[in-house]
């Protein structure tokens, strides 16, 4: 279909990150958008002051008034829609029953993506940080280019960013959940991980790493592609490809690596040279390997190295990413979207070497009933890798429970002693007994609204 052609835009699903930045987009193209989704949060709260208009009821009777009032047809509108929604929700049904178009995000953003020369970033973990990244690179550079992203970078406060009409450089995250990343056709792509996930969807592990060859595959010619050398023996590609890490020998590889003040400093060995004292301005080791895939991008683009050099130091990270609440001598408080045992792991590990001697104390949110289901064992693992872990209950999301799946289940298989079950509205009084002096909040659910209560909390004892 003629996306240029289509005047009305409505998102079923509107907040999420993925599905804002595609709204958002559109917005500022001129087009008129609206959308529903399921809770107010802040970012539906952003788009609604940027014009956007949003319900959060099911309500088919006002969307039919809308369609009437402005005179929609399947020539000029298109229903977007997120795996996250489904099919039986009453707006899907009406839109399908009146025959308009009704594409998924991943779909559109395919659309978009299809003639520009694409920079394509997938993986379980790492993707959004390190899409953000090459972003910032580019932009640093004076590259005219857009980017829609995962995540909210802070250092321009949003999940998108445009560059000119005449613009062709798009950076953009590529989903792996519902296969939506294989809609991406790039010239340039980087896989930073393929540890299982969303086995509801791939069934099993070699279904998943079979997934992330075809979109290895779909590297349009003369291309490249970038992976973790971590990934390379799970990966069936033909052609050549890019490799870097922290701990392996590779194309791309950080060596003298040391923390200065909390802040990592490295040299990096590229194919032609080296690059000495790299300083990061995001913490945390995995970051460290996230800014090689970005800086392999950034030397296939032809951005000089000193620029390369600044945009790192000067990335701000994403929120919810590592993201610092509250730093100071006597307490610390991190949130970080971590919401699979090697994340846990990555982010746990990363603060415990940052500070050493000090308590980390973890807020746990298991995201899905199948991932803490499928995932167990793992998660048990990396939470016993901190000093006291406060467990809240599953957030579902799009799940119904699963038997004999419970956050109790997962507490059982912890060894920590310090552990213990909480419900979020009792959260605050738990922390109001303890004199906590690292804390964590870990999980992609609606954790992130508790983040002010416990700022606040931890701020009123210190």
């Amino acid at each position: 279909m003629n996306i240029s052609r289509v005047n009305h835009f409505y998102f079923l699903g509107i907040g999420g990150i993925g599905m804002s930045a595609l709204a958002r987009f559109f917005k500022a193209m001129g087009k008129d958008v609206s959308g529903y989704d399921k809770t107010p949060t802040a970012l539906t709260d952003e788009l609604m002051r940027e014009g956007i208009k949003i319900h959060f009821e099911e309500n088919t009777a006002l969307v039919k008034m809308q369609l009437a009032a402005d005179k929609w047809t399947a020539d000029n509108s298109l229903i977007v829609y997120t795996p996250a929604v489904p099919k039986s929700h009453s707006e899907y049904v009406l839109f399908n029953d009146l025959g308009l178009n009704i594409k998924k995000r991943a779909e559109v953003l395919g659309y978009l993506t299809e003639q520009a020369h694409t920079i394509a970033v997938a993986g379980t973990h790492g993707k959004t940080t390190t899409s953000s990244l090459v972003a910032h690179i580019l932009k640093t550079a004076d590259v005219d280019c857009s980017a829609f992203l995962g995540g909210i970078t802070k250092n321009y406060n949003t999940n998108l960013l445009l560059g000119s009409r005449s613009s062709n450089i798009i950076v953009a995250e590529a989903d792996e959940y519902d296969r939506s990343f294989l809609s991406l056709h790039p010239f340039i792509a980087v896989i930073t991980s393929i540890d299982p996930d969303h086995l509801d969807i791939y069934g099993d592990k070699k279904q998943m790493e079979d997934a992330y060859s075809k979109f290895a595959s779909q590297l349009k010619s003369g291309g490249k592609l970038i992976v973790n050398k971590k990934v390379e023996p799970n990966l069936t590609y033909s052609g050549s490809y890019i490799t870097y890490s922290t701990t392996l020998p590779a194309d791309f590889a950080a060596k003298n690596i040391s923390i200065s003040n909390g802040t990592y400093v490295y040299d990096v060995l590229t194919p032609t040279g080296g690059i000495e004292k790299i300083t990061m301005g995001i913490p945390g080791l995995h970051n460290v390997e996230n800014s090689l895939a970005a800086i392999a991008v950034a030397f296939y683009m032809n951005i000089p190295v000193n620029t390369i050099r600044a945009a790192l130091q000067t990335f701000e990270g994403v929120k919810r990413r590592f993201d610092y609440q509250i730093r100071t001598d006597k307490l610390v408080y991190i949130d970080d979207y971590a919401h699979h045992p090697e994340e846990l792991r990555a982010c746990i590990s990363s603060v415990k070497k940052m500070y050493p001697g000090k308590k980390v104390t973890g807020i746990f949110q298991p995201h899905l009933y199948t991932r803490t289901r499928d995932f167990s064992d793992g998660f048990a693992k990396s939470l016993d890798l901190l000093d006291e872990c406060i467990l809240l209950d599953i957030y579902p999301a799009r799940e119904l429970p699963i038997e004999g799946v419970s956050s109790s289940m997962l507490l059982s298989k912890m060894k920590i002693e310090n552990k213990i079950l909480c419900k979020k509205n009792n959260l605050i009084d738990e922390l109001a007994k303890r004199k906590p002096e690292v804390v964590l909040t870990l999980g992609a659910g609606d954790i992130d609204m508790l983040v002010e209560p416990i700022k606040k909390q931890l701020l009123t004892k210190n």
